[in-house]
């Protein structure tokens, strides 16, 4: 069973900006790069999030 990954960066903007976070740049910087780095992990293993 493949899990989504994908972020709606709408609704995750929307979420950063009603929470009131002080420090939203750090925060959208730290999920893209975990994101980015995931993604080029799979692609490399060639597995899914979850498979061997």
């Amino acid at each position: 069973m493949a899990v989504d990954n994908s972020v709606d960066p709408a609704e995750w903007i929307a979420e950063q900006i009603g929470a009131c976070e002080p420090d939203l740049l750090r925060s959208m910087v730290k999920t893209m790069a975990e994101a980015l780095m995931s993604a080029e992990a799979d692609a490399v293993c060639g597995a899914g999030y979850g498979q061997r």
